[in-house]
């Protein structure tokens, strides 16, 4: 399927009207008759409207060859900000029957295309209204290519959150977090109003994990006091709207209270160099496998390799997580617009972790990391 970066229009509208267009290229490239997109990243992302995850049904309507129409609840009507040059808006009341109405909408249609995180009660629902004559495939199979593949907007807005992250990461390098003597749990709290602070809507996650605990990728901060002379690994990221639309921030730096072990330091610069020798390579049209193995192939090297436990890196954008993601096994070569993590890491159970993670974009003059941020371990006084 073609993925080309858009040009861009240079105003909100033509954005979404744009997005449109992009998505019905794809759906004829698919042979989708029409695609259903409820809540979820993919109608933020072409529509500028996030959906609450309510029992009632929320569902934009896209015919191929028709106009689109986004069927809202009534009462969540007044939040959806209009975009006439792109779709419609059709309200319902609590009487009303919201399945029936999208098949309405919908018309003839041979294949039918649902966002991924639809709830099944609505997608059988729904496959009940259509009936046996039609296919139904998953909506990403049309929406993810075209959202892997960020537009001007979206790399600005990726540009503006990596920088806002960084602000927060340098006052935690710097010493302005205060740590030895308080809680994992309350750090975790200070990072994510400092997030907010720093221009995000909301904070997706905040992880900090001190000493043994920084071993487990994905601690949840807990009742752990902080220590000193103990290296704590912070990962945190929050969502930050540019031109109507959410997008995500990731960052993980790791600071010593005090000079840090002998064994702590030496793993720490093979860290530091696996991830510096991944962003170098995330070049247009190398493989993502590929970058994986840079980082993978020095940790290996020093005798860490069954130390590094998860993949390279992951694609961000309107979501966390999203394609592509850099690991082994994955052959798709890096386009132009392509935005992911590069963060390897170096874990010993029951003593001590170290992750390092910058979020790079694919671009045709080179990798560009958006986080910027003194990449050493910090070390600051317990």
């Amino acid at each position: 399927m073609a993925s080309k970066v858009p040009t861009g229009g240079g105003t909100v509208p033509d954005m979404f009207a744009e997005r449109f267009d992009r998505v019905r290229t794809a759906m004829a490239e698919t042979g989708t008759d029409v695609l259903l997109l409820s809540v979820g990243p993919d109608l933020p992302w072409l529509t500028g409207y996030e959906a609450m995850p309510l029992e009632r049904l929320t569902m934009l309507v896209l015919p191929r060859d028709g106009d689109a129409t986004l069927v809202v609840p009534q009462l969540e009507a007044p939040r959806v900000v209009e975009r006439p040059e792109a779709f419609a808006v059709r309200p319902f009341g609590e009487t009303d029957d919201p399945i029936a109405l999208v098949r309405s909408l919908a018309g003839p249609a041979g294949r039918v295309a649902v966002s991924d995180r639809t709830w099944a009660r609505f997608v059988l629902d729904l496959q009940a209204a259509f009936g046996p004559g039609t296919t139904w495939a998953r909506g990403s199979q049309v929406t993810g290519p075209l959202r892997a593949v960020k537009d001007p907007v979206e790399l600005d807005a990726l540009r503006l959150a990596g920088a806002a992250a960084d602000r927060v990461a340098r006052q935690l390098q710097g010493g302005e977090i205060a740590l030895a003597g308080r809680t994992e749990a309350e750090v975790s709290a200070d990072l994510g109003r400092r997030l907010v602070a720093e221009g995000h809507a909301r904070v997706n996650f905040a992880i900090v994990a001190a000493g043994e605990n920084a071993a487990s990728p994905h601690h949840e901060p807990g009742e752990r006091v902080i220590r000193p002379g103990e290296v704590v690994l912070c990962d945190f990221g929050g969502t930050l709207v540019h031109e109507g639309v959410g997008y995500c921030s990731d960052i993980t730096r790791c600071v010593s209270l005090g000079e840090p072990p002998a064994e702590v330091a030496e793993a720490y610069a093979v860290l530091q160099d696996a991830q510096q020798a991944a962003v170098a390579v995330a070049t247009v049209g190398t493989p993502c496998e590929a970058v994986d193995a840079a980082a993978r192939d020095r940790i290996a090297a020093a005798g860490h390799g069954d130390r590094f436990i998860h993949r390279t890196g992951h694609g961000i954008g309107v979501e966390e997580h999203e394609d592509p993601y850099i690991v082994a096994g994955n052959a798709e070569p890096l386009r132009a617009g392509h935005a992911f993590s590069v963060e390897p890491g170096i874990y010993a159970p029951g003593a001590w972790g170290l992750r390092l993670e910058d979020i790079v974009l694919a671009t045709a003059d080179g990798p560009e990391p958006v986080n910027v941020v003194d990449h050493a371990l910090a070390v600051i006084e317990a």
